[in-house]
């Protein structure tokens, strides 16, 4: 029994065109962590989605969809983090003015009450 046949010493080629660029990034792991830590108006969520589908797509080999998924999953994320971290510290802004602007009205107003309270009524003395 011959069990000789032809063998091809030239690996298999790989489809499409070779690029010269690097496959373009998923951004997985920022939009889970937005998913978990920071979901912001469900941006993160929003933001995971476009991740898979740019990571379905690089791994299918069609890079200009995953370019897109992509772009749109970085956006997303930028969104997600910003109002995460932005919204926080614009609240806890208007929280510090606003106690500064009570304390002063009532040390504005504890001064006018003890010189109302102070000051006698009688035109006599």
């Amino acid at each position: 029994m011959d069990t000789s046949y032809p063998r091809e010493d030239e690996p298999p080629r790989k489809r499409g065109p070779p690029s010269a660029a690097p496959p373009p990034r998923d951004h997985l792991v920022w939009a889970i962590f937005n998913t978990l830590y920071m979901n912001f108006c469900c941006l993160g969520f929003v933001a995971l989605a476009f991740a898979v589908k740019a990571r379905d797509r690089k791994v299918s080999g069609d890079v200009e969809a995953a370019r897109h998924f992509s772009s749109k999953a970085r956006c997303y994320n930028a969104l997600a983090t910003a109002g995460s971290v932005v919204l926080p510290l614009l609240l806890i802004a208007l929280v510090v003015t606003g106690v500064i602007h009570l304390s002063k009205l009532a040390q504005e107003s504890v001064g006018f009450f003890t010189y109302q309270l102070s000051g006698s009524d009688d035109p006599d003395q």
